[in-house]
């Protein structure tokens, strides 16, 4: 059986098609593999009881049927929390066998690199500023930190600068680590029958490198403890001239609970994000997908995807493979219109037909982490009224509902009401980088409900 870590990356890139953008960052990308062991047990762990109880409520089935068509055959699914992870450890003695099997291997993607890395508009001061660093580690843009929304290129540079550096600069030691899996890792020292040692040999790991990558920093947010001992490290690594590179969804300032220090550390280098491609740039992006993949398709059909798809380059990507997919279904070597129409018209009728008003409010509450129940209430904090008036917007504009309507979905607001939250959305759409993001990611989720 193939390793563990190729298993569950495989596992990972199935699921992430099959729940929302949402879901997959808070549920699904914590979790650590720990191994498959000799009964068929796939064992997971999570990195805390409630994660666990998602897991288990809502996705177990979805992984069991990734796993069973990628290994072909049924695997019980375990998972553990945070306190039986470290248990299950002591006792079973497989934490140093997976440790050397990721150090054996290229922890990177090795597609993704700079040549595979189409540039355009939204996303060529980030190329450019990624490749410098990758040719000169810890001297220019220190750190350098990339922000931008789902799917737009930000673990694929992350990626291509850690194969440059191994390619060329193979003596320095460079460490590539989810947000996640660094506060997993400090939290499994603290709570270590040898702590003190523990805890040394956590900062060896992380303090001893030329090159440290952190992606998703912003679940750094509400974790005091990790924060703190996060700082210490890129302080250390910072005054050693060694290069630190962070990815985010959003900028510093935009991260909640993050720390002022923190904050004021990220400013001290290089802050910029990738923005939604321009259809020039998803043309390119196709044409190259199809280049890679050996996927034939008639040009007038990369034109039709990448002027219908605007909200990531993973859907973009994606529904070009779902239409060669149908192509070669009906034994042609190459996908036409044909498949596009059938593919395009029956996704939006889907769409239509499986989406309800209560579904819409319910996306915007879990992209935001907020109640249903305040959501269409009285209050009027920035928290709640920004949200309000996106669901709002989505309704209007998807389902096409009554201003009256909505209005009674939202606690009885008057139609006037309600047409001054739909037209201020629809007019930050228009320039606001931040509305249009927020506004296509849960587009893009609702698109997957």
């Amino acid at each position: 059986m193939k390793d563990i870590m190729v298993i569950w990356q495989q596992v990972l890139e199935k699921l992430e098609l099959r729940v929302s953008s949402v879901s997959f960052l808070l549920w699904i990308k914590p979790i650590k593999p720990i191994e498959i062991d000799d009964k068929d047990n796939l064992v997971i762990a999570t990195p805390s009881v409630s994660a666990k109880n998602q897991i288990l409520r809502n996705f177990i089935d979805k992984i069991s049927e990734c796993c069973f068509e990628i290994v072909g055959k049924p695997l019980k699914i375990v998972v553990l929390d945070q306190n039986e992870e470290i248990e299950y450890l002591k006792n079973n003695r497989v934490e140093e066998k997976n440790v050397s099997a990721k150090d054996e291997k290229n922890p990177f993607v090795e597609k993704f690199t700079f040549d595979n890395f189409v540039v355009g508009k939204s996303n060529q001061f980030v190329y450019a500023a990624a490749r410098t660093v990758a040719e000169h580690p810890g001297k220019r843009y220190n750190p350098l930190f990339i922000y931008g929304g789902v799917g737009l290129g930000k673990t694929h540079l992350l990626h291509s600068i850690g194969n440059y550096i191994r390619e060329f600069s193979p003596e320095l030691k460079i460490q590539y680590v989810p947000c996640d899996k660094f506060t997993n890792d400090y939290i499994a020292s603290l709570y270590s029958p040898t702590k003190n040692k523990s805890i040394m040999e956590f900062r060896g790991k992380y303090r001893n490198l030329d090159v440290l990558m952190v992606d998703d920093i912003q679940f750094i947010s509400n974790k005091k403890e990790t924060q703190e001992e996060f700082f210490h490290t890129f302080n250390e690594l910072i005054l050693a001239n060694k290069q630190v590179i962070i990815c985010s969804d959003r900028p510093p300032k935009d991260i909640p609970t993050l720390e002022d220090r923190l904050r004021s550390r990220f400013a001290s280098g290089l802050i910029h994000d990738i923005q939604q491609p321009d259809i020039e740039t998803r043309i390119a992006i196709l044409h190259k997908k199809s280049q890679l993949e050996k996927y034939y398709a008639e040009d007038e059909v990369i034109n039709y995807i990448a002027e219908h798809i605007d909200t990531n380059i993973r859907e973009l990507e994606g529904k070009l493979s779902e239409v060669y997919f149908l192509a070669t279904l009906s034994g042609k070597k190459v996908a036409t219109m044909e498949e596009v129409t059938d593919i395009f018209s029956n996704h939006m009728e889907e769409i239509k037909n499986d989406l309800t008003p209560d579904k819409v409010i319910s996306v915007v509450c879990d992209y935001f982490n907020i109640s249903y129940q305040d959501i269409t209430g009285k209050k009027k904090n920035k928290e709640i009224v920004e949200p309000r008036m996106i669901a709002i917007y989505l309704i209007s504009e998807i389902l096409n509902l009554p201003l009256v309507n909505i209005g009674k979905l939202f606690g009885g607001r008057d139609h006037t009401t309600i047409m001054h939250s739909r037209d201020k959305i629809t007019e930050d759409l228009k320039h606001n980088k931040k509305t249009q993001t927020l506004v296509n990611e849960i587009r893009n989720m609702l698109t997957k409900q």
